[in-house]
């Protein structure tokens, strides 16, 4: 996928670059990437330019459906690194969550969006705890990611891609070991993933809303009144 069927063609047509940070990345060992998420292409232009490979978990519906276009998308999506994982209920997410704490042990690159679903407004929303527990559990770094252009590429309910140039940020690994053992304390949960977006904010620029972005999907007059009166923006905890 990367380097003969998929990869070449968005090349050519988005230019993608990581314009810093490369060398945040481990040339080996488990970590995990935490990234803004503004399009579905986020998941394809991130691993594309790193050269280790990068592991998504993806819903799960993703690879059960019927029939030939169910079996090209399975296909599709295991051949571009994305593992299924349920999340309909609380003890199908924990087992999302086990999932990635397993992928980052085999010394694997977990990519992973603290958002829970891309952006409705191209806004940074607030995070979920999901990412904190992972890092605690597994003791991995999380290095934060910012992406710009996937938005203009590939717009929210668009069939198409648009040729639209790329740019990938990735920062400096944060490093939580500081919390080791409590990743059953729901305020230190809050507090990590408080501390990965505010670094999430300074790479990518957004503007930050003190919302879930599932929540403002639903939600959006409400969450339009939120971003313009009540925006908090997350904590940068001490160290």
């Amino acid at each position: 996928m990367k380097h003969v069927l998929l990869g070449p063609v968005l090349r050519l047509f988005f230019q993608p670059k990581i314009i810093e940070g490369a060398e945040n990345i481990p040339k080996d060992g488990g970590a995990i990437l935490a990234s803004n998420h503004l399009a579905v292409s986020d998941s394809f232009f991130l691993p594309l330019m790193l050269s280790r490979r990068v592991t998504f978990p993806a819903k799960i519906e993703y690879f059960t459906g019927t029939g030939l276009k169910g079996r090209l998308q399975k296909w599709f999506f295991t051949g571009v690194g994305q593992v299924p994982i349920d999340r309909s209920s609380a003890s199908a997410a924990q087992g999302a969550l086990d999932t990635g704490v397993r992928i980052v042990r085999e010394g694997k690159l977990l990519g992973i969006y603290p958002e829970g679903t891309r952006s409705p407004d191209a806004r940074l929303y607030k995070g979920k705890v999901g990412v904190a527990w992972i890092a605690l559990e597994s003791g991995a770094p999380v290095i934060p990611v910012a992406m710009f252009g996937t938005d203009k590429a590939n717009p929210i309910g668009s069939r198409m891609w648009k040729p639209h140039p790329i740019r990938i940020k990735i920062g400096k690994p944060l490093d939580f070991s500081r919390y080791e053992g409590l990743s059953g304390d729901r305020f230190v949960l809050r507090s990590i993933t408080d501390e990965i977006m505010y670094a999430l904010m300074e790479l990518s620029g957004q503007e930050y809303v003190d919302v879930y972005a599932s929540k403002a999907k639903e939600l959006p007059a409400a969450a339009s009144e939120q971003g313009g009166k009540g925006d908090r923006v997350p904590e940068k905890k001490a160290s």
